[in-house]
């Protein structure tokens, strides 16, 4: 996993990707297929102390993010793809 969006604050991550990127909230998807085209998911994961919220850009990491046997608490926010891809940093050309 290498893709993730700071936040001005290191916990409340997911509400401030949805009020301030024009993120949306969405149940946990199934597969990476279901992530429309012009999105990109953000999973926000709760490590306690601090949130990571990591750019899913391909099914890998779609998968490293959705584990069975990860129990931290999650949130899943579809995000404007050039959005999400700006913020974290990630160009798929590179």
């Amino acid at each position: 996993m290498g893709y993730y969006i700071q936040t001005r604050s290191n916990k409340g991550k997911a509400d401030i990707i949805i009020a301030e990127m024009g993120g949306v909230e969405i149940p946990q998807p199934k597969s990476f297929e279901e992530i429309p085209a012009d999105k990109a998911l953000i999973v926000v994961l709760d490590n306690g102390l601090f949130e990571a919220a990591g750019l899913a850009y391909d099914p890998t990491e779609f998968r490293a993010f959705t584990m069975l046997d990860d129990y931290r608490p999650k949130r899943f926010v579809l995000l404007n793809r050039d959005v999400a891809y700006k913020a974290a940093g990630y160009n798929p050309r590179e």
